[in-house]
């Protein structure tokens, strides 16, 4: 049976984790810095990114995102585990993007895997301090 407690928890941990999800779909990189801890890292190299800080990996970001037109993240299923002020979060993900050609045709990629948070407690609610992505598949035209 589930307390109050960890209820809220979970609930603040899933609203954790849209608001990571919308902030890169949607760019909005003040707003992806609320996710994160300061002193965070984020490891994206299986999906061929990089791996940095927090901040490293929001310029790499919106370095690299604008290549695509479209994208849109999805996730579900979301396994969470806490243990007083930290937990661990897994959650899958399914990411299809877009890159517009200049022809106007469309280069479709599709990736599945699952995001690994750590996270932990603060005074401003939960707060990732470790994101590492991990790809199962992926698909491209």
């Amino acid at each position: 049976m589930l307390d109050l407690q960890t209820i809220s928890d979970r609930i603040e941990i899933d609203d954790l984790i849209t608001t990571y999800t919308r902030a890169v779909d949607t760019q909005d990189w003040a707003r992806f810095d609320t996710v994160f801890t300061p002193d965070a890292t984020i490891d994206y190299t299986g999906s061929g990114g990089q791996k940095g800080t927090r901040d490293e990996m929001r310029d790499w970001l919106a370095e690299t995102l604008p290549m695509f037109s479209k994208m849109q993240h999805y996730v579900c299923q979301k396994e969470v585990t806490i243990d007083g002020d930290t937990a661990v979060a897994r959650i899958y993900l399914f990411n299809p993007m877009v890159i517009t050609q200049p022809d106007g045709s469309a280069w479709r990629m599709e990736v599945g895997g699952s995001y690994l948070h750590q996270l932990v407690r603060t005074p401003d609610g939960w707060r990732s301090r470790e994101l590492t992505e991990e790809i199962i598949w992926d698909r491209t035209d």
